[in-house]
């Protein structure tokens, strides 16, 4: 047979394949059966193979898959592709690295629809779904008319002959007690709740045990399925209420006590998204967990028996005190402000009930004033409602102060349970502020947000500058950092991200008055209809010149104004909202020119492309330039 493979003699550039234009209503699985193969030990950048959704009316692909794992047979992926109304197309991109002797291949795509847990074992492929190795037992290709499997069923269950496949395990081989043979599943690659079923016939002499489990990425085990019947001489339904909110992969597994345990056989695994009890779960939503504060508490609540320990406050931009993490302008919540007069204070803020059995990530910005102890200032506890006994889960240990942190926390409890922010102090002369806000709950471990690549239009350059681009580099040129910037009295403390992360910035020091520097986006799709530019900026110094973005639009000599700040803004990394429309291939530019003194440190982070147009708007304040030339009117 034939198979495509990319060229490596063009080192560093990518090679791009794309399919037609596709259109699915139902879900539907794309199967892809590759091979990554290389001669060298490990590269630092290795060969990958990248699979993209590129939608229509997207300025950006969405990468579903990637894989940089030297193999030397092939391998064989499997994506859900969950429905949708939009036309899209699926686009292969081979990138070679720095790796001169690696290839990559691909022997077959296939996008069939249904689910990719679902399985007729018919196809040489078997959907994706593999063997866990073991010296003795394991699961075997049955039917198609082989005459030497050991147990042969008479008829398979798809094509009701002796043409068809299935998948079983037998005894024969059996060395231990209690030896398992398990089937793996191809992980979920999207989140999906209702009914697995299949069909089973299991022949025993003794006992055998036949069970069904869900594994999740960091490993953990869930029963969700076993045998009641002693043997069915015939094909036998099971059906099972499923949930994989987070990806998760399902196992069929044999265990047997002897040689003489008999056999178990497997076919057509099937899955429907109504779960097959009459129960109607709708399943839990993490947005109702989190909260910005911009419009109240949320979901979440105080006990009055504290008294009021948080309080919910905003602060005018100004240049000596941070505000809010969500937009700089907004509302946050403070622990420990003047309306106490006990000599110390607790105060608890209570998260909704989440539900048990899930696992979960927990992230939150805090930020901390004037404190001479900071251990204990803020903690988090987990609250589980059958008994009274609060899990500490985290506490702040040290931070810089001042600026807003994230945290990040996973946890999973058995029983219903809830989050609960603590902050508290003995005496009032060793309390300072403790700042909490966006505050966000999402399904699966923390570490799953980062094994899959990020969103493609966003960059929050903590590795790279992503799909921006200087336009000369040099001493008048953005640069990426982490920390506060040298120059006291100006620049961000810490970027916007985690705040411990990194942001890109202009050294005012190195240049001259009115000087500029560009940051140039690569080309990005036109599209019909609004897109949504959102970043942060800081703009705190006395001399602090110019902030502007602009529109070219391919083949267009001018540029487009969008946006402009001039002058010292606030202390705090502030939101911009850019909305903007470019039916024709375009770039988008940021441009900081410098003012008039050395305490010009301007600063970007976490920028945001997003198709559709703002759901808000910008709380646009108008600012005095303090020169004349600089003093433009605001757009």
């Amino acid at each position: 047979g034939h198979y495509i493979s990319v060229d490596t003699s063009y080192e560093g550039e990518k090679a791009v394949l794309s399919s037609p234009e596709l259109y699915l209503e139902e879900w539907s699985c794309v199967r892809l059966i590759y091979q990554i193969a290389t001669t060298s030990e490990a590269s630092p950048d290795p060969a990958r193979l990248n699979l993209y959704l590129r939608q229509e009316g997207e300025s950006f692909d969405r990468l579903l898959w990637s894989a940089k794992e030297p193999s030397d047979s092939w391998l064989i992926a499997s994506l859900d592709l969950t429905n949708s109304t939009k036309k899209y197309k699926i686009v292969l991109e081979g990138e070679m690295g720095q790796d001169k002797s690696a290839s990559i291949a691909v022997f077959e795509i296939k996008i069939t629809p249904g689910y990719c847990i679902e399985c007729d074992f018919e196809e040489n492929h078997l959907c994706g779904f593999v063997n866990r190795w073991n010296p003795n037992v394991n699961w075997f290709v049955g039917g198609g008319n082989i005459r030497n499997s050991q147990s042969v069923l008479p008829k398979d269950h798809t094509l009701n002959s002796e043409l068809g496949h299935y998948m079983y395990v037998d005894s024969v081989y059996v060395k231990h007690f209690q030896e398992v043979a398990q089937l793996i599943s191809p992980k979920t690659m999207a989140p999906m709740s209702g009914c697995l079923s299949f069909y089973y016939q299991l022949k025993q002499e003794s006992s055998i045990v036949f069970t069904v489990y869900l594994r999740d990425t960091s490993g953990f085990y869930e029963e969700i399925w076993k045998t009641d019947s002693a043997l069915s001489a015939d094909w036998v339904l099971a059906e099972v209420d499923f949930d994989a909110p987070y990806p998760m992969e399902v196992i069929f597994e044999v265990a047997f006590n002897s040689a003489k345990g008999g056999y178990v056989a497997l076919d057509d695994i099937s899955f429907s998204p109504v779960y097959c009890s009459n129960q109607t779960g709708t399943p839990f939503n993490t947005a109702e967990a989190g909260c910005n504060f911009e419009e109240g508490l949320c979901n979440f609540y105080q006990d009055h028996k504290d008294g009021p320990g948080w309080s919910r406050v905003k602060v005018k931009r100004n240049v000596y005190r941070a505000g809010d993490h969500t937009t700089g302008f907004g509302y946050y919540l403070l622990a420990n402000t003047k309306f106490t007069s006990q000599p110390g204070y607790i105060g608890r803020l209570y998260g909704p009930t989440l539900p048990g059995n899930l696992q979960f990530c927990l992230r939150f910005y805090y930020a901390l004033y004037g404190f001479f102890k900071m251990s204990g200032t803020l903690a988090v506890y987990i609250f589980e409602e059958n008994h009274v006994v609060q899990e500490k889960i985290w506490s702040v240990l040290d931070s810089p102060k001042g600026v807003w942190t994230q945290a990040e926390i996973a946890f999973k409890k058995p029983m219903p349970c809830k989050v609960v922010f603590v902050s508290w102090c003995k005496s009032f002369w060793d309390c300072g502020l403790v700042a909490l806000d966006d505050v966000s709950l999402s399904l699966g471990s923390c570490q799953a947000a980062d094994l899959l690549l990020p969103n493609p239009g966003e960059c929050t350059f903590e590795k790279d500058e992503c799909m921006f681009t200087q336009k000369k580099r040099g001493r008048g040129s953005w640069h990426r950092r982490r920390g506060p910037t040298p120059t006291s009295y100006t620049g961000p403390k810490g970027d916007h991200t985690t705040g411990v992360g990194y942001y890109m910035y202009i050294e005012a020091s190195n240049m001259v008055y009115g000087q500029r520097a560009y940051l140039v986006s690569r080309s990005l799709r036109g599209t019909s209809g609004k897109q949504c530019l959102t970043f942060f900026y800081h703009m705190y110094g006395a001399g602090t010149g110019l902030l502007s973005v602009y529109l070219k639009k391919e083949g267009d000599e001018e540029e487009i104004p969008l946006w402009r700040r001039t002058g010292e803004q606030s202390i705090s990394w502030l939101r911009g909202l850019i909305e903007y429309e470019s039916d024709r291939n375009y770039q988008i530019i940021f441009e900081a020119i410098r003012g008039v003194s050395m305490r010009s440190d301007t600063a970007i982070d976490d920028i945001l492309f997003q198709a559709g147009p703002c759901l808000e708007v910008e709380e646009i304040q108008f600012s005095s330039g303090y020169p004349d030339s600089l003093n433009e009117i605001e757009y």
